[in-house]
């Protein structure tokens, strides 16, 4: 996949060629979906498919952060549940759903799985530890004691979950 540089006011961002339209029009981005989503503090709702093709859904706290190892935008949750996780590690196919009233924007991709039962080569425990919290504000989180926070990370076992847009797209 290319991806472009975009000037909006101020702002620099990247945009994909799966965000532009016919005649290169700017649609649907992964900074609108974060933008709907702090609205509602940042909850989507994601659905993974079960072995049987149906569709398993869950509400998560979701966020817009940069990719550790491509440096590109991706849409980023911590989890914990086994059977997303499950869901994930043999059908990374995702969608995220923001809504805030009747606008919603889905994210489609597939999903990247880093945490203590999912190893990463290139990141060890100390970077997920920050990555963990990185996502957790990304999300609209906030903390007063991140020593509890990173206690509480390790003991569940949580994971992070970084999806990379294939397809953005709103009412």
């Amino acid at each position: 996949m290319r991806w472009w540089p975009l000037r909006i006011g101020a702002k620099l961002m990247a945009i994909s060629e799966v965000q532009l339209g016919a005649g290169g029009t700017h649609m649907t981005t992964l900074d609108d979906a974060a933008q709907l989503g702090a609205k509602e503090q940042g909850l989507a709702v994601v659905s993974t498919l079960r072995a049987d093709g149906t569709i398993q859904s869950s509400v998560v706290n979701a966020g817009v952060m940069r990719h550790p190892l491509v440096e590109r935008p991706v849409l980023a949750f911590v989890s914990y549940g086994k059977v997303k996780l499950a869901n994930l590690r043999t059908r990374p196919q995702m969608t995220a759903t923001f809504r805030s009233g009747w606008q919603w924007v889905a994210v489609e991709g597939s999903a990247e799985l880093i945490g203590p039962d999912d190893p990463h080569p290139e990141i060890d425990a100390e970077r997920l530890r920050l990555l963990l919290r990185e996502a957790f504000v990304a999300a609209g989180g906030h903390h007063d004691n991140w020593a509890e926070y990173d206690r509480v990370m390790v003991e569940q076992r949580r994971t992070l979950v970084l999806i990379e847009p294939v397809r953005i797209y709103s009412n």
